[in-house]
């Protein structure tokens, strides 16, 4: 593992430790400091509030140049989340800028809950029901919200299986 990314990572976990922004956690796997695991609690005064929902956050050697892949484990219900927890944020994307660390990428999750972006759809139909019938659209998020209190672990036990498996063809 290269010392650049290793002690970026070691930088980020104490800034999150020391400062956490309102609202999320975030840590390494005590045996893999490229595997993280993040709970972000939904914004107040939206669909999402009083969720806690689980991610995972995967990084490579070219952090922080690169972005990590980012990935919801709980189910959500959001224009900008694809079926299988993937997002769909430029920070992620084609907006990424090494100054951004894992305080950041939260916040900016966190942030796309409250102001969700349904003209770059990651789930159509999320999309099409927060643009013409919200009271459905909060409906479906209220489900996926108490959805989020029950525990994903069985899905961090795939991820890490998926990475053990990327890493041992490297």
């Amino acid at each position: 593992m290269s010392t650049n990314c290793k002690r970026r990572l070691i930088r980020d976990f104490k800034r999150l430790s020391t400062d956490p922004p309102g609202g999320i956690s975030g840590s390494p796997c005590p045996d893999n400091i490229m595997l993280w695991n993040a709970v972000i609690f939904g914004p107040a005064e939206t669909p999402f509030e009083d969720g806690t929902f689980k991610l995972v956050l995967t990084f490579d050697e070219s952090y922080p140049n690169k972005p990590p892949t980012v990935k919801f484990l709980s189910r959500m219900f959001h224009p900008n989340v694809y079926a299988n927890g993937e997002l769909c944020l430029d920070i992620l994307q084609n907006r990424w800028s090494p100054t951004y660390d894992v305080a950041a990428i939260l916040t900016s999750i966190q942030s796309l809950l409250h102001d969700p972006n349904p003209n770059s759809p990651a789930n159509a139909e999320a999309a099409q029901l927060y643009r013409e019938n919200m009271k459905e659209y909060v409906r479906r998020v209220k489900a996926t919200v108490e959805e989020s209190w029950l525990d994903p672990d069985d899905k961090l036990d795939d991820v890490e299986e998926e990475q053990e498996g990327v890493e041992g063809q490297s």
